[in-house]
C-alpha cells in the first residue's frame, strides 16, 4: 500500500517546470531510452502527481540515473519536457521536500 501525499502532489502542481500533466503514456520515452528504465518517466510522473510518495521515494536512484539526453523529448508525441521534470523532481529531492 502506497502513502498518499497531497503536499507532494500540490508542489508539483506548483512547480512551473513540471509539466507531466500532458503524458498520456504512450511508452515512446521508455523504448528510447539507452539506459533501459521502464520506470522512466510516465510511471514515476504518475505517481508524483498522484502524490505516491513512498513509490516516488523508491525511484530516487534511477531520478539520478537519468543521463538528461532527451531522446526520451524529442520523441515524445506530447511533447512533455522529460528532463526539465527530471530536474524539478532532483531539485525536491535535494530540498528533502520529496
Amino acid at each position: 500500500m502506497a502513502t498518499v501525499s497531497s503536499e507532494l502532489a500540490a508542489k508539483v502542481k506548483r512547480c512551473e517546470e513540471f509539466n507531466a500533466e500532458a503524458c498520456y503514456h504512450c511508452g515512446v520515452c521508455t523504448a528510447v531510452c539507452p539506459l533501459g528504465y521502464g520506470i522512466m518517466p510516465r510511471k514515476l510522473f504518475r505517481q508524483v502527481m498522484l502524490g505516491l510518495k513512498d513509490k516516488v521515494e523508491e525511484q530516487v536512484p534511477a531520478i539520478y540515473s537519468c543521463l538528461l539526453c532527451r531522446m526520451c523529448e524529442s520523441n515524445c508525441p506530447a511533447e512533455v519536457r522529460i528532463s526539465e521534470n527530471v530536474r524539478a523532481l532532483r531539485t525536491l529531492v535535494n530540498n528533502k521536500e520529496l
